[in-house]
């Protein structure tokens, strides 16, 4: 989808506002997951195909059977495993991706295809420290590619260093409106509290399409997540409903039907949805959304079971190269033992001082007994204008905590304003605490 450069320069009007004026980010993880493009050749083992990612992958390793100095495929069938992990979560893959890029390198050490593609991994890694490195070395080899500014954006925004991935984002924007950079500048409003205007920006990349079909049902999840987070219950169930029929049933989008379905109230509804997505699609997020349905509805074994799932998965990712300190040490502060909680969130703090970071360092020392410090850092958390309802629950509780009744009154009731049910378990604590306020 074309876009007119007066329309251009609207859309990113607030990200050169932000960044005169911010140091520090958030969450979701998103920008480290965004859409990675499914490639089948060309240059730099940059052009998109159409094909699904098995079909890919079937055509790339006979290429290389028939011809193992095909260096762009190598960097092709690399994409194509890590487009295969978005879609199964099978982290073995990364393993067989990391082989393929490595392979294209030893062939062509400035392959910029495979630099990026080496980039993307270890963002899906949580390794943004080299997520940028690799990123800048693909810059420096095709400066003219706007995957690579996607690359080193996300790597930069989850570092914290958001004046300079405004100042990407707007060249990447300009290169190739797209998909993938509608989507950053749409998380780049969510992260200033411009909630409205990431909605705005990620319906522009659900019109613009992707290579995969997984990639729009992505950006509609997205969307409905977004629509969600402000309360618009009906919009963000047709957006998730639209991400499920555009790529089968695309379990994400399914998590966040289960999340209205518990907003709503209809607690049973949403464990059977959540209880169903983490039998297929057992990520940690999904388990813990449905062990936290399970003690709203005062299923307190079944939630000890479901609890106990999250940390073999977590060692499970850890086996395969992954970092889950922030959700990790979320996890503890909530659900195990503060202590660690508070030692694993400024291990990522250390790694990556994003708000993302921030917000799960300040949590843990609430949940420790620290409150005062714990406010601190969720006031850093909260720098950049987010308006994310479990950010500002933290903030109100740590508030509370520590004694400072006004504050906690303005962020409980923000938190509840964005999105009343934004949490089964976590909203009716936010009302309560409300109410025992003088």
């Amino acid at each position: 989808m074309a876009i007119r450069r007066p329309q251009l320069i609207k859309l990113l009007a607030p990200l050169m506002v932000f960044g005169a004026t911010l140091a520090v980010l958030m969450l979701m993880n998103r920008s480290s997951s965004s859409p990675t493009p499914t490639s089948a050749g060309g240059a730099g083992g940059f052009a998109g195909a159409a094909r699904s990612s098995d079909e890919q992958i079937r055509s790339l390793q006979a290429a290389i059977a028939a011809d193992p100095k095909q260096t762009d495929a190598y960097t092709s069938l690399g994409n194509a495993y890590l487009q295969k992990v978005r879609e199964t979560a099978d982290y073995a893959y990364y393993q067989r991706a990391q082989l393929a890029f490595r392979r294209a390198l030893e062939q062509d050490p400035r392959n910029a295809g495979a630099l990026a593609g080496m980039g993307s991994l270890a963002l899906s890694r949580h390794d943004f420290g080299a997520g940028l490195r690799y990123g800048r070395q693909a810059l420096a080899a095709a400066p003219g590619v706007a995957r690579i500014y996607g690359v080193i954006v996300d790597a930069l925004v989850e570092l914290g260093r958001y004046g300079e991935a405004g100042r990407m984002l707007q060249r990447m924007v300009d290169l190739k409106p797209n998909l993938s950079s509608y989507a950053r500048v749409s998380y780049f409003r969510e992260l200033h509290g411009d909630v409205r205007g990431a909605v705005s920006a990620m319906r522009l990349a659900t019109s613009a399409g992707g290579d995969a079909a997984e990639n729009a049902a992505y950006v509609q999840t997205l969307l409905g997540n977004l629509e969600f987070q402000r309360g618009r219950l009906a919009a963000a169930e047709r957006a998730y409903r639209e991400g499920m029929a555009t790529f089968g049933r695309y379990l994400p989008a399914e998590a966040g039907l289960a999340r209205v379905d518990a907003a709503r109230g209809r607690l049973a509804p949403a464990i059977r949805r959540y209880r169903s997505v983490a039998t297929r699609l057992p990520l940690p997020e999904h388990v813990i959304a449905l062990g936290e349905a399970e003690l709203a509805a005062g299923r307190r074994t079944a939630a000890g079971e479901d609890f106990a799932l999250v940390r073999v998965q977590q060692r499970l990712l850890a086996r395969s190269g992954v970092n889950t300190d922030v959700e990790l040490a979320l996890f503890e502060a909530n659900h195990g033992s503060a202590r660690r909680a508070v030692a694993l969130a400024r291990r990522a703090w250390s790694a990556a001082p994003s708000i993302r970071s921030a917000d799960a360092l300040g949590w843990a020392l609430t949940r420790s007994g620290e409150p005062r410090k714990g406010l601190r850092w969720a006031r850093g958390a909260l720098r950049l204008g987010s308006r994310d309802s479990m950010f500002l629950y933290h903030a109100g509780m740590a508030a509370r905590a520590a004694g400072e009744a006004a504050p906690a009154r303005a962020y409980l009731e923000a938190a509840l304003a964005q999105n009343p049910g934004f949490s089964p378990l976590y909203a009716p604590r936010a009302r309560r605490a409300l109410e025992a306020l003088p």
